[in-house]
């Protein structure tokens, strides 16, 4: 009995770390990236202004990726939500990050260069930048989303398709 108990214990301990199957990081060649170089493109899912460029990984994907968000000068993101945690490290300029669902840049707090966060899933944040543009770096894990907490502020409805 005990045999049959410990066989069942090994075979539902296997089961669990099988699922806790972790996606690692992958590249294939070695990369160097500069703000000044690399290609931004438009970022639909901010307010417009917003400009990204991924370097590693498919924020479209599941599994970790890594992506640069340049903001323009006085640019606000309204209250929102991911997923997924994030980490935010800002690498050029300032930006503004609050928690809750009302904008209040009173209620804030200011990050300069070289400062980062942790936003847990489904905390709602908004972030805004000052007279200077911006440019964070994202890790986070895919699939990635934002999910607006006034859907009135979603610029993918405001677009045309």
């Amino acid at each position: 009995m005990k045999i049959l108990i410990a066989a069942m214990i090994i075979s539902f301990a296997g089961s669990a770390l099988a699922q806790d199957k972790i996606d690692r990081m992958n590249a294939i060649n070695m990369e160097s990236f500069t703000p000044d170089t690399v290609k931004w493109n438009d970022e639909p899912i901010l307010p417009k202004g917003a400009q990204s460029v991924v370097l590693v990984g498919d924020p479209n994907k599941a599994g970790v990726f890594i992506a640069w968000l340049k903001f323009p000068s006085n640019y606000p993101i309204p209250p929102h939500i991911h997923p997924f945690t994030e980490v935010i490290t800002v690498l050029r300029g300032k930006l503004g990050n609050g928690m809750g669902e009302i904008f209040d840049m009173k209620k804030g707090e200011m990050l300069k260069t070289g400062s980062s966060f942790v936003l847990p899933a489904d905390h709602t944040h908004y972030v805004w930048t000052t007279d200077e543009e911006t440019i964070v770096q994202l890790i986070a894990t895919g699939p990635w989303g934002i999910t607006y907490t006034n859907p009135t502020d979603d610029p993918r409805k405001k677009r045309p398709k």
